[in-house]
């Protein structure tokens, strides 16, 4: 590798001919490290134009320098540093820094705590990774999605990859989203009713800034999306907690002074439960007799490979008081982190004038890409693909959850890609997964997705979308195995 020769400065404070200086600069850097073993070092020209010095004052140097053996030539090649340069040399301690700075004083707000969903980062290397929401490079278009990003590195897209939208969004993927995706949900909408996000989370972050404030009333559902309830934990708004049942959140239980529901009607998370129509027109009806508006998290909608899902509760809204939200992080891969906000053109036009303040926007070529990926059919291949990977999997799974004696307290009516569990009550499914991870098996502990307070510890999710077929069945027995070495206390 060639070190760049915007590393190499000369310090004003050093002493001796320019010659010995540069040697010195030379020398330090493969002392410190910095120059390593084989890396070539700009040539002699470069330097000397890069530094303001004569050629020939470099070339000395290096020829001073491979004299000492700290630089070697080859031919016409160039300079690199020799294999038998001085190593620098090895600190059993690097040396003590003082921070004079007093964080505890010096930090306003704390972002950090809180109970929060945790996987190695090497999880793809456990037998067992019953992980939800990670991609499987089995299914996944590796070579189309290539293609499609090749084609927007192409000169005809130099513009939507480069340019600075603003507070604007790729025009090819918002259409997309407007003539394809949102129909599939029941939802029309127009071009200034959609704004491009870094995903759901980004989408609810920049909803919860811009809906409340000090003295506003947020209820989310209980159990919940974790990092939903760290967003809103962070407001100045009072946030209430509604226990969820089989058809998800209950309109009755709503408190009278709430501002903004927060709910995932079709696929309540974690739970997997799916809101019926005549639970979503309650709720409509609830939201309208307290004024007040609703976030719709319509997340894994399309991996409803079980039967036709319900249209979305922005669908059924007459009223303009639905705030939807969609992502292509769990139907791509998360890694993407594009998602979109579906809302009235008011709510969106602040909430783009936030973003724009923040971040400006998503990286165009993240979004044209996405928009080829899209539009030339390649998504709705993968979708289907991944539902019946997904569907076949879910059966495997389920039969082994019965075979082994564990117990399924939810699981969603379309389809999804993951199962709510219930272990026994003495089981804390903290130290399951613990004890888990020594058997390469991988699982959710359910505690993060409850309200502050003593939440029941005996909850757990497996997933299906990213463990092959035939490591289902053992797995889901190593589960059992662990639970019932659980000892009753």
């Amino acid at each position: 590798m060639a070190i760049p020769v915007e590393t190499f400065f000369l310090k004003p404070d050093t002493k001796g001919t320019l010659q010995a200086r540069i040697q010195q600069m030379v020398a330090e850097g493969i002392l410190s490290g910095r120059f390593r073993q084989g890396e070539k070092l700009p040539s002699s020209r470069k330097l000397a134009a890069h530094l303001g010095v004569s050629r020939i004052t470099v070339t000395l140097a290096y020829t001073e320098l491979l004299a000492n053996d700290y630089l070697t030539s080859k031919g016409r090649s160039g300079y690199f540093v020799s294999e038998d340069a001085p190593e620098p040399p090895v600190f059993e301690s690097p040396p003590e820094k003082r921070d004079a700075v007093d964080w505890t004083r010096a930090l306003r707000r704390r972002f950090t705590g809180g109970v929060k969903l945790e996987r190695p980062r090497d999880w793809q290397n456990y037998r067992y990774p019953f992980l939800y929401g990670q991609t499987d490079p089995q299914l996944f278009d590796h070579s189309n999605w290539r293609l499609c990003a090749l084609q927007a590195l192409g000169a005809r897209d130099f513009s939507a990859m480069t340019q600075d939208y603003y507070d604007q969004d790729d025009p090819q993927l918002v259409e997309f989203i407007l003539r394809h995706t949102l129909p599939r949900r029941g939802i029309s909408a127009n071009a200034d009713e959609v704004l491009i996000t870094l995903g759901a989370q980004n989408a609810l972050w920049m909803t919860k800034q811009t809906l409340l404030n000090k003295g506003c009333v947020a209820v989310i559902e209980d159990p919940c999306y974790p990092a939903l309830r760290e967003i809103l934990g962070r407001a100045q708004c009072e946030t209430l907690a509604v226990p969820v049942d089989k058809d998800g959140l209950p309109p009755d239980l709503i408190p009278d002074d709430t501002n903004v529901i927060f709910t995932t009607p079709s696929h309540q998370c974690p739970t997997s439960y799916t809101m019926p129509l005549q639970r979503r027109q309650a709720l409509l009806a609830r939201a309208r007799e307290l004024d007040a508006l609703i976030v719709e998290d319509d997340y894994e909608f399309e991996m409803a490979y079980l039967k036709t899902p319900m249209p979305a509760l922005k669908s059924l809204d007459t009223d303009g008081r639905v705030i939807y939200v969609g992502s292509f992080s769990k139907s791509l891969f998360p890694g993407l982190r594009l998602g979109y906000l579906v809302g009235s053109a008011p709510f969106i036009r602040e909430v783009r004038a936030l973003r724009a303040s923040m971040l400006r926007h998503p990286p165009g070529h993240a979004q044209r890409t996405t928009a080829y990926f899209l539009s030339l059919g390649h998504y709705d291949s993968l979708i289907r693909r991944t539902g019946k990977a997904l569907a076949d999997r879910r059966a495997i799974m389920e039969h082994a959850i019965n075979k082994h004696g564990l117990t399924i307290a939810g699981k969603g009516t379309n389809g999804g890609s993951s199962f709510w569990m219930r272990a026994p009550d003495h089981v804390d499914s903290q130290d399951l997964a613990a004890r888990l991870r020594d058997a390469s098996v991988l699982i959710e502990p359910g505690t993060a997705f409850f309200a502050d307070g003593n939440p029941p510890a005996n909850f757990y999710r497996l997933a299906y979308s990213s463990i092959a077929q035939a490591r289902i069945d053992p797995g889901v027995a190593e589960i059992a195995k662990a639970i019932q070495a659980t000892p009753v206390t």
